[in-house]
């Protein structure tokens, strides 16, 4: 386990999940290195209650010249990389600034995490690599089968991780999280989505039939479950992130009404997404027999406290309609 006070450098830490992992391992007593590119989903108000916690550079992965003047400054023991697009319709839209962040990027990171010696390297991957199935839970041995551009991209980063440590002995870990949800969402994601609409008061779009399956893991679990392999977890090693909370995603708007008392007539079904996967499930049993994680907050519990945070935070969410309406005309 790494002392207290190693440095940890955390790409994308301005981001939903990344600043959850801020947040957490700067209360620890860790010292702190935040790189983000700031685009429309980064934002420094996730990080204000660790404020003077950390030290933040604007810098992006994909700039070699940006990440090797931060790298040579700082020179992190830990890496820990969130950065990446990560909105499957924007990857429909638009797959060119998934290659070049999620691909591109990540091999920039981890030259330079090589270069500068870095101790530890946490990649932070998603379910989505496996593709989907109908029927029982992917393994970390599954085989990759991405259906999206974004899913693809991500893939492709987790074989150059796998690439580098057998080829270089690099020292990584891959990390594959289930779909994340809770405070500070950026609200392109299906549940502060349809919060934000809500108080738009407007109609939830819901694709097809609503019947789509994702298993939802509470973003505070999450990064618990993150700095927990950081400490405790083997280097080359792949761990499943998963909750054992699976959901259509029928059932989680209809929980969202249930918690504000609005009925079902705020739906409104739209056209499938292209490719749209029909069930993500994970085994997790490895990163509970490794490092003695589980997921601790229940679906029920944490979409109650993310409403509340929603409602409460409605003017950000509010703010943030600007940059995603044209995805949701």
């Amino acid at each position: 386990m790494h002392k207290k006070l190693s440095k940890i450098l955390i790409t994308g830490g301005a981001g939903f999940i990344g600043s959850a992992f801020v947040r957490l391992a700067a209360k620890q007593g860790y010292k702190i290195i935040v790189i983000d590119k700031l685009t429309y989903a980064g934002d420094l108000k996730r990080l204000e209650e660790v404020k003077g916690k950390y030290k933040f550079y604007k810098a992006d992965i994909s700039d070699l010249k940006q990440i090797d003047a931060v790298f040579r400054k700082e020179k992190p023991q830990i890496v820990v990389n969130f950065a990446a697009e990560s909105h499957v319709d924007r990857s429909i839209k638009d797959p060119a600034a998934f290659i070049k962040t999620n691909i591109a990027g990540t091999q920039i990171l981890l030259d330079v995490s090589k270069k500068y010696k870095a101790e530890k390297f946490i990649h932070i991957s998603t379910d989505e690599v496996y593709g989907d199935t109908k029927t029982g839970k992917f393994s970390e041995c599954s085989p990759l089968k991405p259906s999206s551009p974004y899913a693809a991209s991500k893939a492709a980063a987790d074989l150059l991780v796998k690439s580098y440590i057998r080829t270089f002995d690099f020292p990584a870990i891959i990390i594959r999280p289930c779909n994340n949800y809770g405070p500070w969402q950026y609200p392109e994601k299906l549940i502060p989505l349809s919060i934000l609409k809500i108080l738009r008061h407007e109609k939830i779009p819901v694709y097809a039939d609503g019947k789509n399956v994702r298993e939802w893991l509470y973003v505070e679990d999450c990064a618990g479950g993150i700095l927990r392999i950081m400490q405790k977890g083997k280097v080359d090693e792949i761990y499943n992130l998963g909750s054992n909370e699976e959901k259509q995603n029928i059932q989680v708007v209809g929980a969202l009404l249930k918690n504000l008392k609005l009925s079902v007539a705020m739906i409104k079904f739209v056209k499938d997404r292209p490719g749209h996967d029909i069930r993500y499930r994970l085994n997790s049993r490895k990163v509970f027999k490794e490092v003695g994680w589980k997921a601790r907050i229940k679906f029920d519990s944490g979409i109650k406290s993310t409403v509340k945070w929603c409602l409460e935070y409605r003017s950000w969410l509010l703010k943030k309609w600007k940059n995603i309406a044209s995805l949701y005309k």
